[in-house]
């Protein structure tokens, strides 16, 4: 959904402004002169005619700039990501088992995300370059500047109506939304490669691992050192004044301050 907001914002627009130009002789006046421009925004490819104050001649004029490569890398990702995005779901719903096995389903998932949500950022920000360059070459203060009749004090040249350039805004927001959206997935993508899960096995391997060793090294839950520890439950060892070891155990009948 974030995706076709961000391309159909930006991809279907089409707006325009309309300029007036008031000549000292008013018979060579034109008070609506209007300017259509739309996406993929090569401005210099729009052209309109205006008076030259000067009988009836006019003078034919275009826009100034360029700026389809932005705006048609911007939805051209957005496109892509909506299509990979809905067969993405499909693969997800319907063919689970062969998305996981031998792992491969999740290792590209992970790639492919990884790399769109560096395109989001990338052409987003290029399309929010682009989009002030076109709301600079289509600002009507600044294509008043291109008529000859303008630069004439006794001729009058108004704005009538500026270009409305909020659809081009909400796609430029939309685009960086996705970049958001798209990096947050990397995350739960990264799960289910399993290379998150197999990092949490590895703390309690090292842990057994640990504890094996521990346990070689002397410690027992039975037995406490061969010298002078617990050889059997309920029974003492001790190392006798000529290094003999003696047993004291509850078993046998003479008490322990018998043998003492």
């Amino acid at each position: 959904l974030f995706a076709i907001f961000a391309f159909a914002t930006c991809g279907g627009y089409s707006g325009g402004l309309r300029l007036s130009v008031d000549c000292a002789n008013k018979s060579e006046s034109d008070l609506s002169i209007d300017i259509a421009f739309a996406y993929p925004f090569r401005l210099h490819q729009v052209n309109f005619d205006a008076p030259t104050c000067e009988g009836k001649r006019r003078e034919k004029l275009s826009l100034i700039g360029d700026f389809s490569s932005s705006a048609e890398f911007f939805v051209t990702i957005a496109v892509f990501a909506f299509l990979y995005s809905l067969a993405a779901t499909v693969v997800y719903i319907f063919f689970q088992n062969k998305y996981r096995e031998n792992n491969r389903g999740p290792l590209i998932d992970f790639i492919v995300t990884v790399v769109f949500s560096f395109l989001w950022l990338v052409s987003s920000s290029a399309w929010a370059k682009g989009l002030s360059d076109v709301k600079i070459a289509t600002d009507p203060d600044e294509v008043l500047l291109l008529m000859s009749a303008c630069k004439q004090q006794s001729n009058k040249c108004l704005p009538v109506r500026s270009p409305v350039m909020s659809s081009l805004n909400t796609s430029v927001v939309f685009g960086f939304l996705n970049f958001i959206l798209w990096a947050g997935n990397i995350w739960f993508v990264f799960k289910e490669t399993g290379w998150h899960s197999s990092g949490q096995r590895h703390t309690p391997d090292a842990m057994e691992k640990q504890s094996s060793s521990y346990n070689q090294g002397g410690y027992n839950q039975d037995s406490y050192g061969p010298a002078g520890g617990y050889n059997q439950p309920g029974s003492y060892g001790q190392v006798g004044e000529y290094g003999q070891s003696q047993s004291y155990g509850q078993s046998g009948p003479t008490s322990f301050a018998n043998q003492i």
